[in-house]
């Protein structure tokens, strides 16, 4: 009974941790792609409100900040989990197995290194998607400039 129960946990962090990571990941992706081909395609000259074209500038951006700053959290929780799982397993044998611990916690240290993965372009992507915002703006304010000195 206790050997399936630690089986499942160890197929639980395997599929929902890393899964969880991987629809961050994809999810970062798409927000990323969808905000790139609306900024291609805005039309500033339709907008008369600076704060109404900000708001849709920034559309969905929050998202990947917050995936790019919770993922490493992520990833560290199933390093504490697969570790938990080892130690118990350690404390569970009557004999320790020192190759046993350490693939145990070599497994339990993917997490993380898959949260990092995940974390570090999302937040390479929220900076690039920052700064075209900034660069429309500042393109509305020069354009709105010359129709007030026009």
């Amino acid at each position: 009974m206790e050997a399936n129960i630690l089986a499942y946990a160890e197929v639980a962090l395997d599929y929902g941790v890393m899964g969880l990571l991987i629809v961050m990941s994809i999810v970062t992706l798409w927000l990323f792609i969808e905000r790139m081909m609306f900024y291609a395609t805005v039309d500033i000259q339709k907008y008369e409100n600076r704060d109404i074209l900000e708001m849709e500038l920034t559309n969905n951006i929050s998202t990947i900040s917050a995936i790019g700053s919770n993922a490493p959290y992520v990833g560290l929780l199933g390093t504490v989990i697969g570790i938990m799982l080892t130690f118990y397993t350690m404390g569970d044998a009557s004999a320790i197995d020192a190759k046993k611990i350490m693939v145990g916690l070599a497994l339990a240290l993917k997490a993380t290194a898959m949260g990092l993965i995940v974390a570090m372009p999302a937040i390479v992507a929220y900076t690039i998607l920052l700064r075209k915002v900034e660069k429309i703006l500042t393109h509305f304010d020069v354009m709105q400039d010359k129709k007030t000195s026009n």
